[in-house]
């Protein structure tokens, strides 16, 4: 009797599948104590308040590396800041960025997740555990931290340690994030797409604010159906696109009517960064103080502000972490940690400004 094989149809350019630890094991591994659970709870709080206008009396402040790669910096960034943030508490509420996934346009790092040792070894339970150890240690400075979600599956990780979420301008379509968005437990930001148009972000905040039922794994990685009851606290991050920087008096203006008519707060946060300083990280300190001025001058509706900074100026080229120099950006560039402690300290004083108007 002839027999016959199947012909193969599936997995034709997979190369490997390796076992991912569960989410529970790791958050077992590396419990979030009370004391810390704390700092996240407040942080969500007052990020939250402040994006509805239930506080308009501050602005948010979302400040950090483009990038973690190096766990010694981060947290030597973090006590320096948490320093800067007890000081200047009653006009800014100041989040750590604490970003692990980077989306690339190409090819590129993907961040300390995805490649934590900077060689191409993916090395990924590493990175998750990496990445968790580094949001443990920056909470315990009194720093909430803030993290873009990239891939659908790492929150399972981290998100019980975040405060502040972003969902960055490659993916405010994407009907994952959206999905991903509706179910996390804090605030989160929907930058406007890469050519500039904010109305994808605005309708991903809208998507979000409903329930959703999609596929997922549980805290002990089984695939699992998800429902989620929605998130009120997502908002509109203005960072620029192609079309050039989105974040003067018109544009603000513009986008604010828009949120209006979605019925949704006329708050918005402004990413000084990217698009809005054409990539060039000492164009970041001018966007800064221009928007610092009109909010001194009582102009309503900036809720937030988003820096990237890191210890020294600039960025270098990824590799391994012997080689590099300490504190320096290696994907976006970043300002450096003087000019950031004195535009911390301008924005303080805009706030006072706009308080006497």
């Amino acid at each position: 009797m002839r027999t016959t094989t199947p012909l193969a149809t599936g997995d034709l350019r997979i190369t490997g599948i390796r076992p991912l630890d569960p989410p529970a094991a790791v958050l077992g591994e590396l419990p979030l104590d009370e004391a810390r659970a704390g700092v996240v709870r407040e942080g969500r709080r007052q990020a939250a308040d402040i994006l509805t206008g239930a506080d308009d009396d501050r602005l948010l402040v979302l400040v950090g590396p483009c990038s973690v790669h190096d766990p010694a910096a981060a947290l030597d960034y973090a006590r320096r800041l948490a320093a800067v943030a007890a000081e200047l508490r009653d006009e800014l509420c100041i989040v750590m960025r604490v970003y692990f996934e980077k989306p690339r346009t190409t090819l590129g790092w993907k961040g300390l997740i995805n490649d934590p040792h900077l060689d191409g070894s993916h090395d990924v339970s590493h990175g998750l555990r990496l990445a968790r150890g580094v949001l443990l240690d920056v909470l315990a400075t009194g720093l909430p931290a803030g993290c873009e979600f990239l891939e659908p599956v790492s929150p399972q990780y981290i998100a019980d340690t975040v405060s502040w979420g972003a969902i960055g301008a490659r993916t405010p379509e994407s009907q994952v994030h959206r999905q991903l968005a509706s179910g996390l437990s804090m605030p989160v930001g929907f930058k406007n797409a890469m050519d500039g148009d904010v109305r994808p972000a605005l309708d991903g905040c809208r998507a979000a604010a409903g329930e959703h039922t999609f596929m997922g794994v549980d805290g002990s990685g089984s695939a699992s159906i998800v429902s989620t009851a929605g998130n009120p606290d997502c908002h509109l991050i203005l960072r620029g696109g192609r079309s050039g920087p989105n974040h003067g008096p018109a544009p603000v203006r513009s986008a604010l009517d828009a949120l209006a008519a979605a019925g949704m707060p006329e708050r918005l946060v402004i990413d000084a960064s990217h698009g809005n300083s054409g990539k060039d990280h000492l164009r970041q300190a001018e966007v800064v103080r221009e928007v610092a001025a009109r909010i001194a001058g009582g102009e309503r509706g900036i809720a937030g502000l988003m820096i990237e900074s890191f210890l020294e100026p600039g960025r270098q080229e990824p590799g391994p972490l012997a080689t590099l120099d300490y504190g320096r950006s290696v994907t976006d560039a970043c300002i450096g940690w003087p000019e950031t402690d004195a535009l911390l300290h301008e924005l303080a004083a805009a706030v006072r400004g706009g308080r006497s108007r």
